[in-house]
């Protein structure tokens, strides 16, 4: 008798817990996704709406994306698990990775940030030719956290004996890479540093025009942007997120449309090693 009791307590155990294990696996039924706001959010919605279909389908869930604000509130929306899935620049990583004590978790990277450049771009009238010449100047960054648009070129101007602060007349932040093209276009600020990327498509699609504002100098590589989640999303699901990424053929639709918006030939894994270097260069600039 005591061992049918306890056969039968064993079992009710084993159902109670495979039921368990079943509730978690269909509890998350969206996934949130968003992005560093490095364009304006009308742009960011047309870039990573096809991509957020994408994962949809292949998931079989459904998928948001939400624009945020600023840089930081990417950084927090993860650390917080207020989203699952954020598209971060290499600094924007470094820094919701330092915040959440390393749960953060680099699935995926173009191939273009295993050798990423920023540019440097001024009026073609202003005489301006070498980063020397930023002396004196105003010069425009993008938004304090960006890689590309902020703390990779600081990097440089360092290298070149520069400080923004001590060699130029102003220093200011346009907030996105397509506002700071726009800052010089308009003759605000004699200078700025911007994504490499974001300046060859303002090019590509006859944004600006190259006679009146064109890049003086091109940094040298370095890691930039991945897809990010938190370490404490289900394996499983950061997996299937992770082949579903990297399954994208630039050759086939819907890839061909999503890498194209993507700016992106295909995309890669990633680890956390490749962003040391952003790291290294933000605690030398004493920007963590």
């Amino acid at each position: 008798m005591f061992r049918s009791s306890a056969t039968r307590l064993l079992k009710t155990l084993l159902a109670c817990t495979v039921l368990a294990m079943g509730a978690a696996s269909h509890a998350q039924q969206v996934l949130r996704v968003t992005t560093i706001p490095e364009e304006a959010a009308t742009e960011q919605v047309r870039k990573f709406t096809p991509i957020a279909n994408y994962l949809s389908q292949q998931l079989g869930m459904k998928v948001e994306f939400t624009p945020v604000t600023d840089y930081p509130a990417a950084v927090e929306a993860l650390v917080n698990k207020k989203v699952d899935l954020v598209w971060f620049g290499g600094f924007t990583y470094v820094q919701a990775q330092i915040r959440s004590g390393g749960k953060i978790v680099p699935i995926a990277q173009r191939e273009e940030d295993t050798k990423f450049q920023s540019v440097f771009i001024a009026r073609t009238n202003s005489g301006t030719k070498t980063l020397a010449d930023l002396k004196g100047k105003e010069v425009s960054f993008g938004s304090p956290s960006s890689t590309s648009g902020h703390l990779m070129p600081r990097h440089f101007l360092a290298q070149a004996g520069l400080t923004p602060e001590k060699d130029f007349k102003r220093v200011a932040f346009s907030g996105a890479h397509d506002a700071t093209i726009a800052s010089v276009v308009s003759g605000r600020v004699d200078a700025a540093a911007l994504d490499i990327t974001v300046w060859r498509k303002f090019v590509s699609e006859g944004k600006v025009d190259t006679k009146a504002v064109d890049v003086f100098h091109t940094t040298g590589t370095f890691f930039n942007y991945n897809w990010s989640m938190h370490a404490d999303t289900p394996v499983d699901l950061r997996n299937r997120v992770q082949r579903a990424l990297l399954a994208l053929d630039p050759a086939k639709e819907p890839g061909t449309e999503i890498l194209k918006l993507n700016r992106a030939t295909r995309y890669l894994t990633t680890t956390p090693d490749n962003y040391k270097g952003i790291e290294a260069a933000a605690r030398a600039a004493n920007l963590l």
